[in-house]
C-alpha cells in the first residue's frame, strides 16, 4: 500500500501489509510483522513499529523493528532505534541512541542470554561405584 505525497494523516495507522509513505503522518505507525518504507517525500512525526523500517524521508520519532532499521542517504531520523540490525548510509542524518539488544515492544520472545554474573551450578560427577536402580555405572 502507498500513501502519496499529497496525503496527510493524523492518528494511529495499523495494518497487516507492507506500507510506503511519501505523505505526512503524525501519530503512531504500527505494522508489527510487515515492512515500512518512508519515501524521500515522507514527513513523519510518529513512533514506528514494523518488521523492517527503511527511512529515505524525514522522521521525528522512535523506530522499533524486529529485523532491521535502514536510514538511506536522503533519510533523516531524530529519535532512538531499537533493532537487532541497523544500516546508516553515507549522507544520512541520525540523532538519537541505538539499542541492538532490546527491541522494545516488537521484540521476538526469546530467552534472555546468560550473563557472566549469573551463577553456574555444576553437577557433581558420579563415582564408578555409584548405582542407579541396581545398574552399575
Amino acid at each position: 500500500m502507498n500513501i502519496g505525497p499529497s496525503i496527510q494523516i493524523k492518528g494511529e495507522l495499523q495494518g497487516d501489509e507492507d506500507l510506503t509513505i511519501d505523505g505526512r503522518v503524525e501519530g503512531k505507525i504500527e505494522l508489527r510483522d510487515h515492512n515500512l518504507t518512508i519515501g524521500p517525500n515522507g514527513k513523519i512525526k510518529a513512533d514506528l513499529y514494523a518488521n523492517t523500517i527503511v527511512i529515505a524521508g524525514d522522521v521525528q520519532g522512535h523506530a522499533y523493528a524486529k529485523e532491521r532499521v535502514e536510514i538511506a542517504p536522503t533519510g533523516r531520523l531524530n529519535g532512538d532505534i531499537a533493532a537487532p540490525r541497523i544500516t546508516i548510509a553515507d549522507g544520512a542524518h541520525f540523532k538519537g541512541s541505538v539499542d541492538m539488544e532490546r527491541v522494545a515492544e516488537t521484540a521476538r520472545k526469546t530467552p534472555a542470554p546468560v550473563k557472566s554474573s549469573d551463577e553456574v551450578r555444576r553437577i557433581p560427577e558420579m563415582k564408578d561405584d555409584a548405582k542407579i536402580q541396581g545398574t552399575r555405572l
